[in-house]
C-alpha cells in the first residue's frame, strides 16, 4: 500500500469512527430522555418541599401531578426504545472509536459534518437542523404496495437491499432503559398503577435489543442534546397526529393545491419527478407522493431520520403509538389536564397512504448530495417548507436548486428566513449568510427564476395548540419557475 493509500484509508477509518461516536451521542440521547425528565421532576418536588405548609396545602395536587408526568415520560420512552430497536444502524456501532493520531482528527474533523454541535436545533425548528446524517445519498424506499426497501442507488452502498420486516418482539432479555418506580403512580387519566414497569406497556419495553443498545456504548450527553430528543416528540404531532392538521393545513396544503394546480396531467406511467428537501419526520414527502409524483424527501437530521424511518417503515397501523409531547413544559398551561393529553400518531397508515412508486427518504446533507452532477436537471418540482433558512449561505441552496431543476421546472417554497446560524458565536468554522426576502428574490432572479405567483401565509411550527404562547410566522409563500437557459442571462445589480 502505498503512502497516499495508506493515508487515505486511515482518514476514511476516522471519519468512520468520528460517524460511529457521533451516532452514538445521538441515540444515547434518545436513551437518556428519561433519566432527564427525572431530574426535572424531582426539582420540582424539591421546590414544592420548600414551600410553607399553608402553600402546600393550597398546591396538594402538585405531588399526584409529578407521578402522572412521570407516567407520561415512562409512555414516551416506550416509544422511543421500540423504535430504536427497529434502526438498523449503516455502521457498526460496536466499533472502536479511540482514534491515536490527534493531529490527523483534527484535520479531519474541522470541516467533518459529524463533528461537535455545529448546527442549531430551535425547538420551534426541526426542520433540518440537528446532527447531520452521514446517510449521504442511501435512501429509505417505498415501492409498490408500500413495502420498504432500503437501498443506496446513488452512492457506494452503506445499506444492502433487504427488505424490512417487521418488528418481532420478545419477552426476554435485559432492559436497557430504566422506567420502573417504588411509588404508586397514577396514569394520565387518573388511574392507579402499582410500580410502573409492571403497566404492559411498559413490560414490553424489556426485551431482547440489539447489541449496538448495549449500556456500555452509550454516551454521556449534554441536556441540549436531549432536549432535541422533546423537540423530535413535538414534531411528531406535527407531522402525524391529528392534532397537529391544523399546522398541516396551514404549511403543506398551499403546496400541495399548487403541485395540484401545476400538474394537471400526474399519469402514471411518466409521472413529475418532487424533490422535497428539508424533510423531517416526511409527511409533506408522503402527501406529495400520494398526489401521484415521484416524490423523495431529504433529510440531514439523524434525530429525524430515526424516526422517519420507525414511523413510515415500521408501523402497522393508524393510531398505533400513545405519545404524551407537552408535558415538559409547566408554562402557558390552560389547565394541568392540557398537559398531560395524550396524543395518537400515527394518523394514518402510511404504506396504505396511496403513495405513488418511488417514494423515497434521502439522509445526508443537501449540499453535498445534490450538488452531485447526476443531479442536474434531474428534478420537475422542488419544495422547500420551512428549509431555505437552515443554509449557512442560502445563496448556495438557491443555486443548487436552480441547478437540480429541468428548464421550466418550478419551485414552490413556504417559510420565514429564521437563519439558523445567526446566532453562533464564536464559531470560526462556521459562516452565515443572512438575506432580506428582497435579496434572496433577487438572488433566484438571477440563477434564472421567474417569479409566478407569491403571497404570505400565517402559520405556526410545533405550537401546542392549547398553550397561552403561540409562536406565529408570516411566512412567505412563492412559486417560480425556472427558465430556460437562454433566457437567464441576468445578473445581480
Amino acid at each position: 500500500m502505498s503512502r497516499m493509500e495508506d493515508e487515505d484509508f486511515r482518514r476514511r477509518k476516522i471519519e468512520e469512527a468520528l460517524e460511529v461516536k457521533s451516532l452514538r451521542r445521538i441515540i444515547s440521547a434518545y436513551l437518556n430522555y428519561p433519566e432527564a425528565a427525572e431530574e426535572d421532576f424531582r426539582r420540582y418536588e424539591t421546590y414544592f418541599r420548600r414551600l410553607p405548609p399553608s402553600h402546600k396545602a393550597l398546591l396538594s395536587h402538585l405531588p399526584s401531578k409529578f407521578q402522572k408526568l412521570r407516567w407520561c415520560v415512562s409512555q414516551n420512552s416506550y416509544f422511543i426504545f421500540e423504535m430504536l430497536k427497529a434502526f438498523d444502524p449503516p455502521l457498526d456501532m460496536s466499533q472502536d472509536i479511540d482514534i491515536s493520531s490527534e493531529q490527523f482528527v483534527e484535520n479531519v474533523s474541522d470541516n467533518h459534518p459529524f463533528s461537535g454541535e455545529r448546527n442549531p436545533f430551535p425547538c420551534q425548528r426541526e426542520s433540518s437542523s440537528g446532527q447531520m446524517s452521514s446517510f449521504k445519498s442511501d435512501e429509505l424506499r417505498f415501492g409498490e404496495g408500500g413495502n420498504a426497501v432500503d437501498g443506496s442507488p446513488k452512492a457506494e452502498p452503506v445499506y444492502e437491499e433487504k427488505k424490512t420486516e417487521p418488528l418481532v418482539e420478545s419477552n426476554t432479555g435485559n432492559c436497557s432503559i430504566g422506567l420502573a418506580f417504588d411509588k404508586k403512580v397514577e396514569n394520565a387519566d387518573g388511574n392507579n398503577l402499582k410500580n410502573g414497569a409492571n403497566h404492559p406497556a411498559l413490560s414490553s419495553v424489556c426485551v431482547s435489543s440489539p447489541d449496538w443498545l448495549d449500556p456500555a456504548l452509550q454516551l454521556h450527553v449534554p441536556l441540549v442534546d436531549v432536549d432535541k430528543v422533546r423537540c423530535i416528540i413535538r414534531n411528531i404531532v406535527r407531522d402525524w397526529a391529528s392534532e397537529g392538521q391544523i399546522e398541516r393545513d396551514q404549511c403543506y396544503k398551499p403546496i400541495l393545491e399548487e403541485l395540484k394546480r401545476l400538474f394537471p396531467d400526474r399519469a402514471k406511467g411518466s409521472p413529475p419527478a418532487c424533490l422535497v428537501p428539508g424533510a423531517g419526520l416526511g409527511r409533506l414527502a408522503l402527501e406529495i407522493s400520494c398526489l401521484g409524483f415521484i416524490s423523495q424527501g431529504n433529510e440531514f437530521s439523524y434525530y429525524m431520520m430515526i424516526c422517519s424511518s420507525f414511523i413510515l417503515n415500521h408501523t402497522q397501523t393508524a393510531k398505533e403509538w400513545t405519545i404524551y409531547p407537552w408535558v415538559h413544559s409547566n408554562c402557558n398551561s390552560l389547565s394541568d389536564s392540557d398537559q398531560l393529553r395524550p396524543v395518537s400518531v400515527p394518523d394514518i397508515h402510511p404504506a396504505s397512504a396511496g403513495i405513488t412508486e418511488g417514494f423515497s427518504m434521502c439522509g445526508g446533507d443537501f449540499v453535498e448530495v445534490y450538488n452531485d452532477p447526476s443531479q442536474v436537471g434531474v428534478w420537475d418540482a422542488v419544495v422547500t417548507c420551512f428549509f431555505i433558512d437552515t443554509a449557512h449561505n442560502v445563496v448556495e441552496y438557491i443555486e443548487i436548486i436552480s441547478r437540480v431543476l429541468k428548464d421550466g421546472g418550478v419551485w414552490i417554497n413556504l417559510g420565514p428566513l429564521l437563519y439558523h446560524f445567526a446566532d453562533m458565536y464564536n464559531q470560526e468554522d462556521d459562516m452565515s449568510i443572512e438575506l432580506s426576502l428582497e435579496d434572496v428574490k433577487r438572488v433566484a432572479i438571477h440563477y434564472g427564476f421567474q417569479i409566478e405567483k407569491e403571497s404570505t401565509i400565517e402559520t405556526t411550527y410545533t405550537t401546542n395548540s392549547k398553550s397561552m404562547m403561540q409562536n406565529r410566522y408570516f411566512a412567505a409563500f412563492w412559486t417560480m419557475r425556472k427558465k430556460p437557459l437562454a433566457t437567464t442571462e441576468q445578473s445581480i445589480g
